[in-house]
Formats: structure tokens, C-alpha cells, sequence
């Protein structure tokens, strides 16, 4: 068996390292853009409508971006690229103002909202095999408008061969439950939820709080 010799030095090589989530290797990493265009007075929200030919969340609405390539640098970029390819906008056109929260959701996702303003929409081409078409929300109706609220309750399913004899209380350990709020916002016929609405609630509370 090697010997592995722990010194003071090797602990204090850890100082300066910065925190990511645990498991973070083995999750699916994407980032996307909370995108505000100014039109007609006031902000707009844009959303996309996913092909309904996408593996994924076909026929869906959800921000621009994408999952993020090896080769990333960090994630607002991967958000900037995916936002682009999508819409036909050049990448100048995206000014990213701040991270959001940072979303994990349980599906084993991980999702870096940014928001950004979009400086110019004239040159909008969208890639009809991603997006099936754009909406622009006024971002006041989301202000106004509370969202509908529903929870998914999760559970553990523990396999048969688990090893409850090294854990306590064996079969009747309490393994925990959760619940998943779930927002739903409704425009003109269009349904907003899942992890886009989350990150959109996030966003207008704190517009809210100022």
C-alpha cells in the first residue's frame, strides 16, 4: 500500500482555493442568459420555444445558452457562444451585467444564470433546428403577475442490494424527503416553468427587495 505522508505544507496548499459544489465532475453543466431587450418603454423578458425536433424539452420555453464544452474558460462565455449560435446575434451584441443564484436542481443539473442586456436584436436569425421561436415578455407582467405555485414531493428509491446493515437503524433509517417548489408563469398561451420559471422567480424578487 503507498504511503502517502501528510505535511503542514500539504495542508496549507489548500489556502486560496475556491468552493465549488460537491460531485460538480460528474453533473451536467450549462449556463444560460436572463436577456432584457428595451422595447416600447419598458424592459422585455426574451425566452426561447425549443424545436420541437430537440431531444429535450421539446416545444418548451426556456433563456438562451447551452452546456458548457471542456474547452470553456467560464461559464458567462459558454452562456455569450450558446446564446448566439441560437439567435444568429453576434456575441457583441450580449452585455452580461451579473451572476444569479446558482441553480442544482435533482436531476443532476447544474445551471449558472447570468443577467444580460441585449444591445441590438436587428441582426436576429434563429437556428430553426434549437428554436422554434422567441418571445418577448414585458418584464412588468412578471412584476405584477404572482406565479402559480405546485411542489413535487421526491423520495429515495433504495435498490435491493444496499448495505442497511452498516448504516443505523438498517432498513428503518429515516432516509430524508423533499419538496420541489415549482413555479408556473402563463403568457398568451405559453406555459414558463420548471428550472427557467425558478430562475426568473429568483430574478424579480430581487428586483423586489431593490
Amino acid at each position: 500500500m503507498e504511503e502517502f505522508i501528510i505535511t503542514a505544507e500539504t495542508l496549507r496548499s489548500f489556502n486560496g482555493r475556491k468552493a465549488k459544489i460537491l460531485g460538480h465532475e460528474n453533473i451536467s453543466k450549462s449556463a444560460v442568459l436572463l436577456l432584457l431587450l428595451f422595447k416600447d418603454g419598458c424592459y422585455h423578458v426574451l425566452f426561447e420555444k425549443r424545436a420541437r425536433s430537440m431531444n429535450r424539452q421539446p416545444g418548451e420555453i426556456c433563456f438562451p445558452g447551452g452546456t458548457k464544452e471542456p474547452t470553456d474558460d467560464y461559464s458567462e462565455y459558454t452562456a455569450i457562444r450558446e446564446s448566439s449560435e441560437e439567435l444568429g446575434i453576434p456575441e457583441e451584441c450580449f452585455e452580461v451585467i451579473a451572476p444569479l443564484d446558482i441553480m442544482v436542481s435533482s436531476f443532476s443539473a447544474i445551471v449558472i444564470p447570468y443577467l444580460a442586456i441585449l444591445k441590438d436584436i436587428s441582426q436576429l436569425n434563429i437556428n430553426r433546428d434549437e428554436v422554434e421561436k422567441i418571445l418577448l415578455v414585458p418584464l412588468p407582467f412578471f412584476m405584477e403577475q404572482e406565479p402559480e405555485v405546485h411542489y413535487i414531493q421526491t423520495a429515495a428509491r433504495i435498490p435491493d442490494d444496499f448495505p442497511f446493515h452498516l448504516i443505523p437503524n438498517g432498513r428503518d433509517y429515516p432516509f430524508r424527503t423533499g419538496c420541489v417548489p415549482q413555479y408556473f408563469y402563463i403568457w398568451e398561451g405559453e406555459t414558463i416553468w420548471g428550472l427557467t420559471a425558478s430562475i426568473l422567480q429568483h430574478f424579480i424578487q430581487l428586483l423586489k427587495k431593490g
